[in-house]
């Protein structure tokens, strides 16, 4: 039987027999919605509901059991919330310590829900496990008084890869540096030594359409693939910058992998060779690559922010500069019903077609609400796209 491509083994993973969201939707970042508008009102699309009262953080809605899940820092704690689809809060629980400091305070990673369960990561590096239905923690684990590892400079960013029943993180360090935990009871499956070195912090993607299936991860200062079912690395390939952090999830998609790294690395594009045992690199740019933002594959392109000034259009398999536009600042990008939404960090939301020619913007409004940073990513379920802007969580009806 031919074996399942990258996205149906991500929605099969990811999704439970309810419509799920998780962190970018399926990791692409494209969103399986049709019959949304083709262009917006002047000022926006109709506001349904805002709340407020999230507190600090940049971390994204994920939605699961017709509930909308984001997390949020006040008083010095982090904080999961639970909305119903018109913003009314059903429930919230502190889950302990968040990320402080002067590396911009509050939540980061998605929390994911799975299968009755929500996944949480926090800045600090603790990994919890809550009952979907009444918030009561089942397990947690810290990454560093577990399995030794080190939080990164700027706080832990990435939530984990969920596959059958594993759990699967990243934590970094000489001896657990990769893992696969149960995600019933958080114990360990496997453990990998890796590189051994620090985690990059980002979220790792799996590819079941090699012989060999396997985790793909960016670490500290190596791209790793490691074997799915007992964590044997099949390859490594040198990628770091100053910080050795790499937020962005990798793109993967015909043999191919694209790698986005900030403070001037750039990108990187690997092929799988011998049936994913082995990687070559393709092309390399230091243009694409941003610290909170993220790129995707559109079509035969890239579309997103590269430095800080400018967003690109990029050809996958060359690497071929298409365009480098800065008409609005950069930031996020995501994709649904064939054209592109970029959020960029000033606040402007932008309605963008995907014409490798040029940045084309079709409408646009700011996003006036809320507080601090604007680099949460957005998220479209039911004709509705959500927005958290630090304190405040918007739905905008875009159907």
């Amino acid at each position: 039987m031919k074996k399942l491509g990258i996205l149906t083994i991500m929605a099969c993973c990811l999704l439970s027999v309810s419509a799920q969201v998780g962190w970018r939707n399926d990791h692409t970042g494209i969103y399986n919605e049709t019959g949304l508008m083709k262009s917006w009102p002047a000022g926006g699309p109709e506001l349904l509901w805002h709340f407020d009262g999230l507190g600090f953080g940049f971390s994204s809605v994920s939605i699961d059991q017709e509930k909308l899940f984001v997390t949020g820092f006040t008083d010095a704690k982090g904080y999961l919330y639970v909305l119903d689809m018109n913003g009314k809060l059903l429930n919230k629980v502190e889950y302990g310590t968040e990320f402080t400091g002067d590396n911009f305070t509050g939540t980061r990673s998605t929390a994911i829900p799975h299968e009755g369960k929500v996944y949480v990561v926090s800045g600090i590096a603790e990994l919890f496990c809550f009952d979907m239905q009444t918030l009561k923690l089942l397990w947690k684990k810290n990454y560093a008084a577990d399995y030794g590892a080190e939080n990164t400079k700027h706080g832990w960013n990435g939530p984990p890869l969920i596959i059958g029943e594993k759990l699967i993180i990243g934590p970094g360090g000489p001896t657990h540096n990769v893992l696969a935990l149960n995600k019933e009871t958080g114990d360990i499956i496997w453990s990998s030594e890796g590189m051994k070195g620090i985690s990059g912090y980002g979220t790792p993607i799996l590819l079941d359409d090699q012989e060999v299936p396997q985790i793909v991860f960016m670490m500290g200062d190596h791209i790793l693939g490691l074997d799915v079912t007992n964590g044997k690395m099949l390859w490594s390939y040198p990628h770091t910058n100053r910080f050795s952090e790499h937020p962005n999830t990798p793109v993967y998609s015909d043999n191919m992998l694209l790698f986005m790294s900030a403070y001037g690395q750039g990108a990187l594009m690997l092929r799988l060779n011998d049936g994913g045992r082995k990687v070559l690199p393709v092309w390399e740019m230091k243009e694409l690559g941003h610290t909170t933002g993220h790129v995707m594959k559109y079509g035969n392109y890239i579309y997103g922010p590269g430095n800080r000034t400018n967003w690109y259009c990029v050809d996958w398999q060359t690497g071929k500069i298409m365009y480098a536009d800065n008409t609005i600042a950069v930031g996020n990008i995501i994709a649904a019903d064939g054209l592109l939404y970029c959020y960029s960090e000033k606040g402007e939301m932008a309605l963008v077609k995907p014409n490798p020619e040029k940045f084309e913007i079709i409408s646009q409004f700011p996003i006036t609400l809320g507080t601090e940073q604007h680099w949460a990513h957005p998220v479209i379920y039911k004709g509705v796209m959500y927005v958290r802007h630090g304190d405040t969580l918007m739905a905008y009806k875009i159907k």
